[in-house]
């Protein structure tokens, strides 16, 4: 965001602000009801299947209670206690006790019972029917009766339910209430009574179970089978597979399984008779819809809330970026030099404020550069004065000693003898003076510069009577590059006077070089002499930085040469700008190194 403008940041500030705050609110809300309703869901779950058990075993107790009562009857354990292929008196008188006294009684009271039959271990049966006409058993058929029933109960006489019927046809119609009994001669179980109920009597009470449009409720036995079911053809077939296993061992809890290609919530609960699992299937669609409707209405308001704030935020940030950019459009004509004023709106805050100020600066600043204008023009005149004279009085003080001591040593060789060597010291040094007073030319190439050095050279050979070369390593490139007139030369003559103060040897050099870094263009002199002490070193950059001309000669500067050297230091600065001049490098007893910076071409 750093490169956008004030709007802009605005605008995205205020969305950030906005998507994080309905994003909170919304993904929390959601999440907060969505678990509210899994709880509400699994609450109502729970109660509708432990309904349902509590329900259908307060209906079977009934049952056990009823059959409770037919152990009782000693009728009932003689008939277990005949022997084996008994077909007399005793039988028939037995059977008609046993109809009139026990049997006949619970019919009229439990329509819904279909039958009630007694299967000894010794072989013999006795069936007794409620309104229901059926065909007799033949002995291998009791027998096969027998079996079954000894297969599918235990010893210990507790209550098992089958969903099974001895009645052909009926086998998925009926439930029966089976449990061993024993007669009067043992304390073993002896025989089998069941009672035969119609399922259809039992469904009733689960018909009231509403569990919304794709919701139903389902009863398997202990081998997955239905017992119960809303769709009466599906009545003994097998539970899918899918969903089988998971039914029969579930716990308290509920789970999620695949049927009929569709995810479902399933809850199970066993029965405390007969091993059965009551079951409540939901369809997640169904369960999810009012989290669905949650998101749907929390996204919609989130949506509309958003447009609405942006709109918001974009009409606010206007009343802040619109008097900021013509704020911004002032300074603009401000930096031409048309003084702006702006209108000052009616309102106050502080951008009105910010504004008032802008006006105020802008009148004061109109104010001050005319000021600063009139002056400027006044003092021009006396600047460029000042600049002359100072560029004349440098001319003029530049190196009157060298001009002294050339004049004796002239005067010298004058008295001495007449010799080719006056006319050669009184030429060089003409030409100097000629070079010296082009008061008209500031600027000037390296080549004339160097040409003076030469004449200077000249003479010097004469003062100390021996020749000596000065290296001048300057590449040709930079031979016509400008320079400040009179510079090199008072630089090389501060050389010979204070580098070598023991005369010159053979092993002395004076090396003059050239180079460009960066936007500067340097020459330097280089030495191999004295050195320059430390605290006079100091003391003379210190002078460098002051820019002021060396008006005034004392002992230190006649030590290190200071006049020539702050003089060419100055007219540098006053030729080409305060940013370029002269840098000393300097170590005792190595040597010196003046380097003059000016701008390139």
């Amino acid at each position: 965001m750093k490169n956008r403008n004030v709007s802009q940041k605005l605008f995205l500030s205020y969305l950030v602000v906005i998507l994080i705050s309905l994003t909170s609110v919304g993904y929390f809300s959601y999440k907060a009801s969505s678990r509210q309703l899994d709880q509400l869901v699994d609450k109502q779950l729970t109660q509708v299947v432990g309904s349902a058990v509590h329900h259908t075993d307060l209906y079977l107790k009934a049952y056990e209670r009823l059959m409770v009562s037919l152990l009782n009857s000693n009728d009932i354990k003689r008939f277990i206690d005949l022997p084996e292929g008994e077909t007399g008196y005793p039988y028939y008188e037995l059977r008609k006790l046993i109809k009139e006294v026990s049997i006949d009684p619970l019919f009229i009271r439990s329509p819904e019972i279909s039958d009630i039959f007694l299967l000894s271990f010794n072989g013999n049966a006795m069936y007794m029917y409620n309104g229901i006409t059926a065909e007799s058993f033949t002995k291998e058929q009791i027998k096969q009766q027998l079996a079954f029933y000894q297969a599918n109960t235990t010893t210990t006489g507790s209550l098992n339910v089958l969903n099974y019927s001895i009645i052909p046809g009926q086998e998925h119609a009926m439930l029966t209430l089976v449990r061993r009994i024993r007669g009067l001669s043992s304390t073993e179980p002896k025989g089998i009574l069941s009672i035969e109920l119609r399922a259809a009597e039992l469904s009733e009470l689960w018909k009231g179970i509403d569990l919304e449009s794709d919701g139903y409720f389902f009863i398997a036995d202990g081998q997955g089978n239905y017992v119960y079911h809303p769709d009466a053809n599906r009545l003994g077939e097998a539970m899918p597979e899918s969903i089988q296993h998971q039914v029969l061992e579930a716990g308290n809890d509920a789970f999620t399984a695949k049927m009929d290609g569709k995810s479902r919530v399933f809850m199970s609960r066993k029965s405390n008779y007969g091993n059965w699992r009551l079951v409540v299937s939901l369809s997640v669609d169904d369960l999810r819809k009012p989290a669905d409707t949650i998101r749907t209405t929390t996204m919609i308001v989130g949506g509309f809330t958003l447009v609405l704030a942006l709109w918001l935020a974009i009409r606010f940030g206007k009343t802040i970026t619109d008097p900021i950019r013509r704020l911004k459009s002032a300074m603009r004509e401000t930096e031409k030099g048309n003084w702006a004023i702006l209108p000052v709106p009616n309102h106050r805050d502080e951008i009105v404020e910010l504004i008032s100020r802008y006006n105020l600066m802008v009148s004061r600043l109109a104010e001050l550069v005319d000021e600063v204008y009139q002056a400027e023009l006044r003092d021009q005149a006396s600047s460029i004065e000042r600049q002359k004279a100072e560029l004349q009085s440098l001319q003029l003080q530049i190196n009157p000693h060298f001009l002294y001591n050339t004049l004796e040593t002239i005067v010298c060789y004058a008295v001495i003898k007449d010799s080719k060597e006056i006319t050669e010291i009184v030429k060089a040094l003409a030409y100097m003076l000629r070079y010296s007073v082009q008061t008209h030319l500031e600027e000037i190439t390296v080549a004339n510069e160097l040409k003076h050095v030469l004449h200077y050279l000249v003479v010097m050979k004469h003062r100390i009577g021996r020749e000596f070369d000065i290296d001048v390593a300057i590449d040709p490139s930079y031979l016509l590059h400008n320079m400040v007139r009179l510079t090199l030369q008072p630089l090389v003559e501060n050389t010979f006077q204070h580098a070598f103060p023991d005369g010159l040897e053979d092993y002395h050099y004076i090396r003059i070089h050239a180079g460009e870094d960066d936007a500067m263009f340097w020459i330097s002199i280089e030495d191999n002499g004295a050195g320059i002490q430390e605290d006079r070193l100091q003391e003379l950059r210190e002078r460098l930085r002051e820019n002021r001309l060396a008006e005034h000669e004392n002992e230190s500067d006649r030590e290190i040469g200071g006049i020539g050297i702050i003089n060419v230091h100055r007219r540098i600065q006053m030729v080409f700008g305060e940013q370029y001049g002269l840098k000393i490098q300097s170590q005792i007893n190595q040597g010196t190194k003046l380097i003059m910076m000016m701008p390139k071409k």
